[in-house]
């Protein structure tokens, strides 16, 4: 990738990381769950990422969507999950360990093809025995006769590549995933689910050398796509390296653009939740930030006691009590039962 990309690329995944985006809970299972929304998008499914999260966590399916793309979600899931395992190890990527990775990508929607040149299954990640073409008037992909040698190779340099590069160099493990992304695609091993396995393949590159992956939205089809052709005419990998290095950027940007405009949201709530204390019932500024932090820590509490507050806060007894009871003449909390076992939840 060009070196303003690389430069750029560097500084949002820094401050990706000093913000803490990463660390939030979940959220490397939901930044799963957009991956293999998007990647699935792309292909024809119209599930959407709340569709999918209740489809992997609660096993609850859409009767807006058919069961074809349900299941097309499904399969690459159980096939990240798999892939993300094994990617650990470190081990040689091989062809055979190519068709087990599509066989799971296409373990429920694959189809039987019988063709001249034999009979394959997609669902068994095998290999295709039938030429295509890269769409409706489009240049022909290589002859499936030449397959299985130029697979074979793309493993060997691959592994070559995977054991010389330095992971430290986080721009070198983008260049090498989008790299194995774009010659996998150009070989088109399968008759079916290329795009898909190809996608997954860089993203468990990417996870193997610790980077955070790359997500190839269905906004970016088109772009995408042309990148694909654009470097397979032009004969220049610096094409689509360049154009998967600028939406990773574009995402990146709007994670980030995202998180701090919520954080931000928090604070500009919490300063005014304290201003409406100061304004209201004349105390300090300092008492009121005082008094927020206890209901932002007991919102989702249901009932509790003083010494809830004094465990957590770290502060006396009777000071707990005296803010707990201005909480409640303020009317932002109930208390229950007499002075011994009093009680407190947020009002209703």
């Amino acid at each position: 990738m060009t070196k303003e990309n690389k430069e750029l690329l560097l500084r949002l995944l820094q401050q990706h990381k000093e913000l803490g985006i990463s660390n939030q809970i979940d959220f490397d299972k939901f930044y799963l769950y957009s991956i293999i929304t998007h990647s699935t998008a792309i292909e024809g499914s119209t599930v959407t990422e709340v569709e999918a999260q209740l489809l992997f966590d609660e096993g609850i399916t859409s009767s807006k969507r058919t069961m074809l793309e349900q299941q097309m979600n499904l399969d690459l899931k159980v096939a990240y999950d798999y892939g993300r395992e094994w990617i650990k190890k470190h081990e040689p990527i091989t062809v055979d360990w190519l068709i087990l990775l599509a066989s799971k990508v296409m373990a429920r929607t694959g189809s039987e093809y019988h063709s001249i040149g034999g009979d394959f299954s997609a669902a068994k990640g095998e290999l295709r025995k039938l030429n295509v073409t890269a769409g409706f008037g489009g240049k022909s992909y290589m002859s499936y006769q030449k397959v299985p040698a130029r697979l074979a190779a793309f493993c060997e340099e691959l592994n070559k590549r995977r054991k010389a590069i330095d992971p430290s160099d986080i721009t070198a493990v983008y260049d090498l995933s989008f790299w194995a992304h774009f010659e996998l695609v150009t070989i088109h091993p399968w008759a079916d689910g290329n795009g898909r396995t190809c996608r997954l393949l860089m993203n468990l590159l990417q996870w193997e050398f610790g980077v955070l992956p790359t997500k190839v939205l269905k906004e970016d089809k088109a772009e995408y796509i042309q990148a694909l052709i654009d470097t397979r005419e032009s004969e220049d990998i610096n094409v689509f390296l360049d154009c998967m290095a600028r939406h990773h950027c574009q995402h990146l940007q709007a994670d980030i653009d995202q998180y701090v405009k919520s954080v931000a949201s928090e604070v500009v709530d919490k300063s005014a939740l304290a201003q409406e204390m100061v304004d209201k019932w004349s105390i300090k500024p300092s008492l009121a930030e005082k008094l927020v932090d206890i209901l932002n820590y007991v919102a989702d509490k249901g009932e509790f006691t003083t010494e809830t507050i004094v465990q957590h806060f770290g502060i006396p007894a009777t000071t707990a009590k005296r803010y707990l009871r201005q909480l409640a003449e303020f009317g932002y909390l109930e208390a229950h039962g007499a002075n011994k076992n009093r009680t407190y939840s947020m009002a209703k």
